[in-house]
């Protein structure tokens, strides 16, 4: 989709911010149907409420989190289908679930098997048909349980048991590689430089690195991560550069995270990375929760790398070093393999 920002125009403008308005962020009404800054504090206010990259900008992502943000729990009847339903009122039902024990998966707003399953095994619970429709019947019996607040989903509590005992080996292991967004038309594809050098150093040590777009490729968020899924990996790496102010610099790692919920194994592989990114170009990094489409609609641990920021000025020349690719390639490497208890030396 087109990506909106400040100085346009339009009906596509006046309902973004309509529905900002709605959520109860201010837009003032002159502005109505023109992105002002104003605009752009209001998306961006938007967007760090949600989880998402707070750059005023109303992309895929964002553009895909304002129309969920209008759905409330009881607003329509949900149920498995393909596309899945996703929204507020899903992860609502997710979160309800989890807290009575009834494992819904991670609590990220789509209605997919997991959370059919755990709707189904509530209905029969509780003596209901279990069709896995959530109308406003079982809505009520769901609120009549009183599902306690802010306690551990079983999928959170699962996920952590599983990191803890995992002792599988790297060789063999699918591990599924996004290299972002297709570049504007002429400029090199650093993104895909990266994802093709760290698929070199995966397959070197005996993994399946598979990557999830080609030259001139460029889709969508959804699809890529849709892709990660029907593939099985065992886990997902999404490369990008990143962007910001000038100041702005050194590697960031995130993974799934919001206000009530994280990935643990995700949250460890993005540790182990930011270790080995920090090492490797000599600067300080960060961590962070993020709730966009790679890392929420994944099935596996899904991280975002930005190695380096591109619109630091000293950031910028290591980047355009031919050797940056790779260099990006080896420290992913070796931060995955400490994922899976190994120690991987880079290629020669």
């Amino acid at each position: 989709m087109r990506i909106f920002r400040e100085g346009d125009e339009g009906p596509e403008i006046l309902d973004i911010q309509q529905r900002l308005v709605a959520l109860q962020i201010h837009v003032p009404s002159e502005d109505l149907g023109r992105f002002t800054s104003a605009t752009t504090l209001a998306v961006r206010a938007f967007q760090d409420r949600r989880g998402l990259r707070a750059d005023g900008l109303v992309g895929p992502d964002t553009w895909g989190r304002l129309i969920e943000a209008g759905f409330f729990l009881g607003d329509r009847t949900l149920y498995l289908q393909a596309p899945p339903m996703r929204g507020d009122d899903v992860e609502a039902l997710q979160r309800k679930l989890n807290a009575l024990g009834f494992d819904a998966g991670k609590e990220d707003g789509v209605y997919g098997a997991t959370t059919d399953r755990a709707t189904r095994e509530f209905q029969r619970n509780v003596g209901e048909i279990d069709d896995g429709v959530v109308g406003l019947h079982t809505i009520d019996v769901l609120e009549r349980m009183r599902p306690i607040a802010g306690v551990p989903s079983r999928a959170l509590v699962r996920e952590t048991e599983e990191l803890l005992q995992m002792r599988s080996s790297l060789s063999g292991q699918l591990v599924a590689i996004d290299p972002g967004h297709a570049p504007e038309p002429g400029l090199p594809d650093i993104h895909l430089a990266m994802g093709r050098a760290l698929a070199d150093e995966l397959a070197a040590v005996g993994a399946k690195p598979q990557v999830l777009r080609g030259d001139g490729d460029d889709p969508t968020p959804s699809q890529r991560a849709r892709a990660a899924n029907e593939l099985g990996a065992a886990l997902c790496l999404s490369l990008h550069l990143g962007s910001g102010l000038p100041e702005a610099g050194g590697p960031t790692c995130s993974y799934f995270g919001s206000e009530t919920t994280h990935s643990p194994s995700g949250r460890h592989l993005a540790e182990l990375i930011l270790d080995e990114l920090e090492h490797e170009f000599a600067v300080r990094g960060r961590l962070q929760r993020l709730t966009v489409a790679m890392l929420r609609e994944t099935r596996m641990p899904a991280i975002q790398v930005e190695p380096l920021f591109a619109t630091n000025t000293r950031e910028a020349a290591l980047i355009a070093d031919p050797r940056f690719a790779r260099r990006v390639g080896a420290a992913v490497a070796s931060g995955v393999g400490r994922f899976f208890h190994e120690v991987i030396a880079p290629s020669p």
